[in-house]
């Protein structure tokens, strides 16, 4: 057994760039076993992929810290990626024993997947394309529909809920209801309407009002069920999130909202069937994303 640790103390879209690099160790070593230390926000989340065979809590506290290295000081490892580049991630794996420790910051590139590929050619290993579809764990399938499309609408939609600096791309309940049937007249495909943890206002009042058979709300879903809904959809809509890189990974079409200001290709370098337009104002925006239905 090669025993490899990866730190991932951040969150669930963070991971699924990580698990991208585990797929590849896994098909390179098949002796591998992965260690991840995780965070509260990805903890959870991470035990349900087979790729990893352990997962670890990092509690973010001094003695939780100590604790942790007195802990992964028993064992010795093929293997340290410090993946997450926090600096609480690479004073822990320093007093650590590996044949060979890898931070990424060693790596210059303008995207993660070129990271990625770097860090396997430290390792001797091969990067193969089939290592972009990661989901080989349990898929909740309790949300199982067919032939329709996803849009999520969350706080990124939601100029005061979001970032301040980003273009503002917030609907009146009108201008929203339009697009919804717009799109459901031009694809002929039922329309499914997913939200983040806290739904926005124009999110409920559409809900509690809808009486379209073909437009469904759906709200309080843990990310397993989001991802479920995303996986068996035709097509999402969303503000760049977790999410993107799930339709990436299973190959869906996508429709990605992103802001000029912000470099995206780092995460998004790697994502296949992939459009994408920038914030603009909803009216104009609400076009751009018609036409490439």
């Amino acid at each position: 057994m090669n025993k490899y640790l990866l730190f991932r103390t951040d969150r669930i879209g963070d991971f699924l760039l990580s698990a991208i690099l585990i797929n590849s160790i896994k098909q390179n070593d098949s002796l591998a076993h992965i260690t991840i230390i995780a965070s509260k926000k990805n903890f959870d989340y991470i035990k349900n992929f087979k790729i990893v065979d352990d997962v670890i809590l990092f509690k973010n506290n001094f003695f939780g810290r100590i604790k942790l290295i007195f802990f992964l000081k028993k064992e010795k490892y093929k293997n340290i990626i410090v993946h997450d580049n926090k600096n609480r991630s690479k004073l822990i794996s320093f007093f650590l024993k590996a044949q060979k420790k890898i931070f990424i910051t060693d790596f210059q590139s303008n995207s993660h997947i070129e990271i990625i590929k770097k860090i396997l050619k430290k390792l001797d290993f091969n990067f193969d394309e089939a290592s972009l579809d990661i989901f080989k764990k349990k898929i909740f399938d309790k949300f199982k529909f067919t032939n329709f499309i996803q849009l999520h609408f969350d706080e990124k939609w939601i100029h005061n809920d979001y970032i301040h600096k980003y273009v503002n791309i917030e609907p009146s309940k009108s201008e929203l209801l339009n697009f919804l049937n717009s799109i459901i007249q031009k694809t002929n495909k039922k329309l499914i309407i997913t939200t983040g943890i806290v739904p926005p206002k124009i999110f409920n009042d559409l809900n509690n009002s809808n009486q379209n058979n073909n437009i469904l709300f759906f709200e309080n879903l843990t990310f397993e069920n989001l991802e479920s809904i995303t996986i068996n959809s035709n097509t999402l809509i969303s503000c760049h999130g977790a999410i993107s890189h799930v339709a990436a990974a299973k190959n869906i079409k996508q429709i990605d909202i992103i802001d000029k200001s912000y470099y995206y290709k780092k995460w998004s370098d790697h994502f296949r069937n992939y459009d994408y337009i920038y914030r603009n104002k909803f009216s104009i925006m609400s076009e751009q994303i018609l036409k490439r239905l």
